[in-house]
């Protein structure tokens, strides 16, 4: 971890020269998240509920899905960007270091200015807990911590099977975009007012479920009996990194050179 720390310290600087640029993309990636919220807050002017959830619930959800798309799109954007590595060669140069693949490209890129969405996103946040009558408890803080944990890692799993495509099709795949930005837009409501079979997919093979929905039901006292599986269902989701991280070794062991 000292190593992915050196990386970012290094980046952050080389970021921070051009500061004006900085401070401009930031504003920019705060004002992109929060005219989609707008969009939310007056559609819920013209109807009370959403398959029975309130804006402030939405909110509740939308915040914690921007959050944890923001922290991922900042340190997990050495994978999202890939194929540059593998276009380039570069890719031969970190296969020779003593060094683990994983953390060289993680610290290969990193976006700083993803602070805006991040800001915006703690805004709507606040926004939502303020008009929610919640009773919190330690374990419901523990829930909305892990919430944000498990999207993290969602992501930066889906970035990584992303990028471990490109083993095999050099160039990256559009695709994966329906999966992290499409996964970010339909996660930001509540899983219940879709269909059954998207709700399966996005709980039981990309389990974004279990970021918004399942535990959101658990810190709003929407379920009864057992508590205690929807509290913990942010832990299961993490699960879902295992077999990235394996489909990307396998990734390693098929790369061939493209001797740029």
């Amino acid at each position: 971890m000292k190593l992915y720390f050196k990386y970012m310290s290094i980046l952050l600087k080389s970021q921070m020269e051009y500061r004006t640029s900085f401070i401009l993309l930031s504003i920019g990636q705060f004002f992109v998240p929060f005219l989609s919220f707008v969009g939310i807050f007056l559609f819920f002017q013209r109807f009370a509920n959403v398959g029975g959830w309130t804006l402030y619930e939405v909110a509740l959800c939308y915040s914690v899905i921007h959050m944890a798309f923001s922290l991922s799109e900042c340190f997990a954007r050495g994978f999202d960007s890939f194929s540059s590595l593998v276009i380039n060669g570069d890719f031969d140069r970190i296969l020779v270091r003593p060094r683990g693949t994983i953390i060289q490209v993680l610290g290969s890129k990193f976006e700083f200015t993803r602070i805006g969405r991040l800001v915006q996103s703690i805004m709507v946040l606040v926004f939502s807990l303020y008009h929610l009558d919640i009773t919190w408890n330690l374990y419901k803080i523990i829930t909305l911590a892990l919430m944000v944990l498990s999207g993290i890692v969602i992501f930066s799993g889906i970035y990584m099977l992303g990028a471990s495509l490109c083993f095999w099709t050099i160039e990256g795949l559009e695709v994966v975009n329906i999966f992290t930005d499409g996964g970010r837009e339909m996660s930001q409501y509540p899983l219940s007012i879709y269909k059954d079979w998207v709700k399966k997919f996005f709980t039981f093979v990309i389990p974004f479920g279990t970021v918004n929905y399942l535990p959101l039901m658990f810190i709003l006292d929407k379920v009864q009996g057992n508590k205690i599986i929807y509290m913990i269902t942010p832990v299961i989701g993490m699960l879902f990194i295992i077999p990235c991280i394996l489909i990307w070794n396998i990734g390693v062991k098929h790369y061939k050179s493209t001797g740029s």
